[in-house]
């Protein structure tokens, strides 16, 4: 069964910075495109950042460039998304979701594309408020 579970969410001063990691059972995530997602009340789900599995590449969110940063550690079959100078609108329920269908639509070919079969983790919360 293919599970990610997410975690490091909480909530953190504008300016702040957290560290979210995806951990993954079931399968190995180097083998598949990995992205977080970001969806805040009242707002379609964005794509924030993405690594892609057969190339290395990342993609990110303009809204994000410059301080969020994807990583993975093939070790512990997790993926990690840096978060550093926070703004209010970053405020999000945070998941991560491995590409099942990359020959349909690649979710990191250049741009953070919610994949068309895709395992998603339950999400964590990042709330950035003074």
């Amino acid at each position: 069964q293919l599970q990610l579970v997410e975690s490091g969410g909480g909530l953190v001063q504008p300016g702040g910075s957290l560290r979210l990691s995806c951990a993954a059972s079931g399968f190995s995530l180097e083998d598949y495109a990995i992205g977080w997602f970001r969806q805040a009340p009242g707002k379609e789900r964005e794509g924030v950042a993405c690594i892609s599995s057969s190339s290395g590449k990342t993609a990110y969110a303009d809204s994000v460039k410059g301080r969020f940063t994807i990583s993975t550690d093939n070790a512990k079959n997790a993926v990690y998304l840096q978060m550093n100078s926070l703004k209010p609108e970053d405020t999000a329920v945070y998941d991560c979701a491995a590409d099942l269908s990359p020959a349909i639509t690649p979710m990191c070919d250049g741009s953070v594309v919610s994949p068309v079969v895709g395992a998603w983790g339950h999400g964590t919360q990042v709330t950035v408020s003074s």
